[in-house]
């Protein structure tokens, strides 16, 4: 059973530590050269916007010397008041310049990052066993490959090298500051406590905030892809206003959960903005006061250029908070991220494993025990052993443990104790692709693929020739109904194969496995969908398909499976019967026997 659903807010196993900052720090570490360039050329473009402090106080003060002290001429005046504008409009257009190689750059470095992790997270997707798929919607996984990581964007494009640059910058400014007036550099600088004891405070709160919105957006997430994936079954049982209902519930949570973790980003530059005016009143208050008692180190071109400091000095702090705001708010998505990178592989080879040997199709159970997380036994102590070219059909109960038979033989799950050999060697001890490689499995769910009709059944071996193809499509009898369609083997179908039958599904992903040409046949009701007609059709070439491979049948129809090799019943995790058709047949006390029996009579009712 799932651990988890759509309206269960997900937990984390293991709380986050600054070491998945460092694990962030190691994808943009690809890119380091850039990242150098970058922030060389920031600093520089930093260094040089503070000139235009100073050339404006070279202006005013320059004004000031012609207009009210007569000290200089107008002429030298004007070219001074040129001069310095020129310079600052030089000034200007080299810091533009640099911003946009800026952006062009950090935003390939952003995208670059975000590219390879979200490569990372999908190739470990694909290594992850079946059970980690048992155990959570598909939405909430979906959700951590594409939301989440591109939650990651602004971070990764403008945050780092904004943050590094900003605290160059800001050294800058103070020193600067110090230069043209001490006092009120310390009037700035008292502004500092009063932000830093508002961002301690807030902290451990906005993380908490944002994680639920995480959550949250993560159940929606779930919520949708399970709507759409059933939206047949719902329009049929007229549950859309039931659904809807549902959806909206989820999305106010969402919107709620979202606007209460920005309010405390939002907090941050209100504070900041109040501390600026605060401190530029104050610095207005003394500056005049100390112009109009004629302080010979206070000019109105110290003034302004000090003020003129005062917004830039503030600026990189905001940056440097919506930076701390960015990080907080990549914590809840990283933790996700880093959690679903960090799910252990527990199907996986074992150190040494050697590929598997061509394989011949001895297939071999020795009491084999397995169970799922929850640790109720699914099968307990099953031992049979199949012979080379064999075909051995699973009958029983829903929920026997049949499936699970067969997705051992295919290591789909490792056992809780026991072995399975395969001519007589250890799967558990060979590489899981060149043992799956070997075998041909079409299981209960015909998945299609968006694509062609002649893709979907090149899954099975990428290699395949066109007429290979064809050719397995005529051995399952799937040929027919193809060419009937509007393009044949080139007829394109959408994603889980909704312009198709069920029986022409499964048709097509037989045919898949038919490709495959493997040693090994696994077919998990593989005749379940499909009417009586073609059914008779399909046994033909079923019975020469079958012929040197060794197989294994799971059928509720049972005429399917009469001719088998041996028949196996199993109930409860366990092989209550075993034997031929006809050998089972002579004990009428058998569950095969009852079983056979019940259908033989619904269908003689009928």
């Amino acid at each position: 059973m799932a651990r988890n659903k759509y309206d269960i807010d997900e937990t984390l196993e293991s709380k986050f530590d600054l070491n998945q900052l460092k694990r962030l720090g190691k994808y943009v570490g690809s890119y380091k050269k850039t990242l150098i360039t970058v922030i060389v050329l920031m600093l520089i473009s930093s260094a040089l916007s503070m000139l235009n402090p100073l050339f404006l106080k070279d202006v005013m003060d320059t004004i000031e010397q012609c207009a009210i002290h007569g000290t200089i001429g107008k002429t030298e005046a004007t070219q001074r008041v040129i001069i310095a504008s020129f310079l600052m409009l030089a000034v200007t257009i080299i810091v533009v310049l640099i911003l946009r190689f800026k952006i062009k750059m950090m935003a390939e470095v952003g995208q670059g990052v975000i590219h390879a992790l979200r490569r990372d997270l999908f190739i470990h997707l694909q290594e992850l066993p079946f059970s980690y798929y048992d155990d959570k919607p598909h939405g909430k996984i979906q959700v951590r490959v594409v939301n989440y990581v591109n939650n990651l964007s602004d971070l990764l494009s403008n945050g780092i090298v904004n943050t590094i640059t900003d605290m160059c910058s800001l050294i800058f400014i103070i020193i600067f500051m110090l230069m043209l007036n001490v006092q009120f550099t310390l009037v700035c600088l008292c502004g500092l406590p009063i932000l830093a004891v508002l961002v301690w405070t807030i902290k451990k709160k906005q993380r908490r905030a944002w994680q639920i919105q995480s959550n949250k957006q993560s159940n929606l997430n779930a919520y949708i892809a399970e709507s759409i994936n059933g939206i047949r079954v719902t329009q049929s049982f007229v549950r859309e206003e039931v659904n809807t209902d549902i959806f909206n519930r989820l999305n106010m949570e969402s919107k709620k959960s979202w606007l209460n973790a920005v309010k405390y980003n939002f907090l941050l530059n209100p504070v900041v903005q109040t501390i600026t005016v605060v401190t530029t009143a104050i610095i207005y208050v003394l500056g005049v006061a100390w112009i109009t008692d004629g302080y010979t180190a206070m000019t109105v071109g110290t003034l302004v250029a000090f003020t003129g400091y005062i917004s830039r000095f503030w600026a990189p702090i905001t940056t440097l908070a919506n930076f701390y705001n960015s990080v907080l708010t990549a914590i809840s998505y990283l933790e996700r991220i880093f959690e679903t990178i960090d799910e252990p592989v527990k199907v996986t080879d074992e150190p040494g494993a050697q590929p598997m040997p061509e394989i011949k199709g001895e297939v071999e159970f020795k009491n084999v025990c397995f169970a799922y997380d929850d640790g109720v036994p699914v099968l307990k102590n099953v031992s049979f052993k199949a012979g080379v070219g064999e075909s051995y059909a699973i009958v029983g109960p829903t929920g026997a443990g049949k499936t699970t038979i067969v997705n051992l033989i295919s290591r789909f799950y490792n056992l809780t104790s026991g072995q399975v050999l395969i001519d007589g060697i250890d799967i558990s001890k060979v590489t899981i692709k060149s043992l799956r490689t070997q075998m041909g499995v079409m299981m209960q769910d015909s998945f299609i693929f968006a694509g062609t009709i002649m893709d979907n059944i090149r899954y099975g071996n990428m290699d395949a020739s066109d007429e290979d193809v064809i050719r397995a499509a005529k051995t399952v009898c799937a040929h027919d109904f193809i060419m009937g369609l509007e393009n044949g083997y080139y007829t394109e179908v959408n994603e889980r194969g909704s312009r198709l039958s069920a029986g022409q599904r499964q048709l097509i992903s037989f045919a898949r496995a038919v490709l495959a040409d493997p040693k090994i046949l696994i077919l998990d009701e593989a005749t379940s969908s499909i009417d009586t007609e073609t059914e008779i059709l399909l046994q033909k070439g079923l019975n020469e398909l079958l012929k040197g491979r060794t197989s294994f049948i799971i059928a509720h129809r049972l005429s399917t499976i009469k001719n088998s090799s041996c028949i196996m019943y199993v109930d409860h995790g366990e092989i209550v019967e075993m034997g031929s058709h006809d050998e089972l047949m002579k004990n009428k006390d058998g569950m095969y026997y009852k079983l056979y029996m019940s259908q033989y009579d619904f269908l003689d009712k009928k």
